[in-house]
């Protein structure tokens, strides 16, 4: 069982930048793939980021590629999304997630409750 809390969010302007986190907590944090997803207004969940129990691996949506890096701290217990050059269609609630590598983009284990993350233009 893991339980995840989002932290972080907020108002930005176009082109800043902003790092939101993800405390986890559970014995067997290092043990999972972890993920970031997002729900703009109106739309559906996407797949942000994802990365590897050790932090090996990582992957990262096309719309977001180059601007996006995930990256994760075991001895932390800690997931981050550290987000340049941001847009206004960044603008959504961002949710942490853990599960297995194959299908953390689609299907994870676990959800956060999510971080608002405001862009405005």
């Amino acid at each position: 069982q893991v339980q995840l809390v989002e932290s972080g969010g907020g108002l930005v302007q176009a082109g800043g930048s902003l790092r939101i986190s993800c405390a986890a907590s559970g014995r067997t944090f290092s043990s999972y793939a972890m993920g970031w997803f997002r729900q703009a207004p109106g739309k559906e969940r996407e797949f942000v980021a994802a990365i590897s129990w050790g932090g090996g691996s990582t992957y990262t949506a096309d719309s977001v590629k180059g601007r996006f890096t995930i990256s994760r701290d075991n001895a932390k217990n800690m997931v981050y999304l550290q987000m340049n050059s941001l847009k206004a269609e960044d603008t959504a609630v961002y949710y942490c997630a853990a599960g297995r590598w194959v299908p953390i983009r689609t299907n994870p284990d676990y959800w956060g409750q999510g971080t608002q993350v405001t862009v405005s233009s």
